[in-house]
């Protein structure tokens, strides 16, 4: 029976560290129990580790009581770091120090390390995905760029493995949680069983990934004038043909100068921005109505409706018909009421 140690602080999130112990807890058991059978079994020897033994509560004030404390250097097969309630500019590397360095203690005794979102961050400070691929919650990319230079950030993949024996998987967004418990399970149990946790839960693989949900275009503070100016003008006129020439006319300094400037402080090009503003209008516009694809492709500013589409398809991960038919309904939720009718 493998052994799990599912990390607990006061910046986790309730929903990821108690969603992951009930999952895993019930594996090997809950559909047994379901369909009646007598082969029941504990898979999983599951506890949470917190920085000591003392109760506390973490995100959102949901109460968490430890089962052992870092201080008793608990031994563990298996080790998962759930969701951290961060923004977008908060790092840990200076907290926990003696949890980070029980991480680092656990590889190198050979467990097997998981994160799901923002926990990459955590596995991120214990240096361990120094010079490797990982995945986080797409709001973090700026701070692995900014933070984590040496890790190599994806932000569209769900599950991200670092080493090829798959020691150390991230996951990516809030829900991939449920994503890295059926890669735990499968792993360390069989896809068989992955398979039925999925259909007791109702769990299903991201497939799609995480393009489809994230943001494209993200505000960053900047004291560069010339690179507000540019980035004001682009906001303003995204669906002008002559936009980026408007932008290195406002910003007022060599076109060059501009975009090396440019992608110092936002970590993308001109172009790139340019792009990812016109297709986020295009979501929107997909997400809000009926109009035709070519329709949105003028609208946002791109005369060739082929090249949109291949655009749109590369920064979002579908196509502009898919993602319709994926989000369209959502807001006033008349596809669940037309189901429960």
């Amino acid at each position: 029976m493998p052994s799990v140690a599912i990390v607990a602080v006061p910046e986790t999130a309730g929903s990821a560290l108690y969603g992951m112990v009930d999952v895993l807890s019930a594996t090997g058991n809950v559909w047994e129990t379901l369909v009646r059978s007598d082969a029941g079994r504990r898979v999983f020897d599951v506890r949470i580790v917190g920085p000591d033994r003392a109760p506390f509560r973490c995100g959102h004030g949901i109460p968490v009581t430890p089962d052992v404390g870092i201080g008793d250097d608990p031994v563990a097969d298996i080790v998962i770091l759930p969701e951290l309630w961060l923004g977008p500019d908060e790092d840990v590397r200076d907290r926990h120090p003696e949890l980070l360095a029980w991480i680092r203690r656990r590889h190198a005794e050979g467990a097997w390390l998981y994160s799901a979102c923002s926990g990459a961050i955590m596995l991120a400070a214990t240096g361990l995905l120094d010079g490797c691929d990982a995945t986080s919650h797409w709001g973090y990319r700026d701070l692995f760029r900014t933070r984590y230079p040496k890790v190599r950030f994806r932000p569209e993949p769900t599950l991200a493995f670092a080493d090829p024996q798959g020691r150390i998987v991230t996951a990516g967004g809030t829900s991939s949680w449920h994503d890295l418990a059926l890669h735990v399970i499968a792993r360390h149990a069989g896809p068989g069983e992955a398979l039925r946790i999925a259909k007791v839960y109702l769990l299903k693989l991201h497939v799609e990934g995480q393009l489809p949900y994230q943001a494209l275009v993200r505000h960053t503070p900047t004291a560069d004038a010339a690179v507000r100016a540019a980035l004001t003008h682009l906001e303003q006129h995204f669906r002008d043909q002559g936009a980026l020439a408007g932008a290195v006319s406002e910003a007022g300094i060599a076109e060059r100068t501009l975009k090396r400037r440019f992608r110092s402080a936002t970590g993308s090009t001109l172009i790139e921005h340019l792009q990812a503003l016109r297709v986020e209008e295009a979501k929107r516009l997909l997400e809000a109505g009926g109009l035709p694809v070519d329709e949105v492709s003028h609208e946002v500013g791109y005369e060739d409706a082929s090249f949109f589409r291949r655009l749109f398809r590369r920064l979002v991960g579908l196509n502009p018909s898919d993602y319709r038919r994926m989000f369209a309904g959502l807001p006033d939720g008349s596809s669940m009421v037309s189901a429960r009718a």
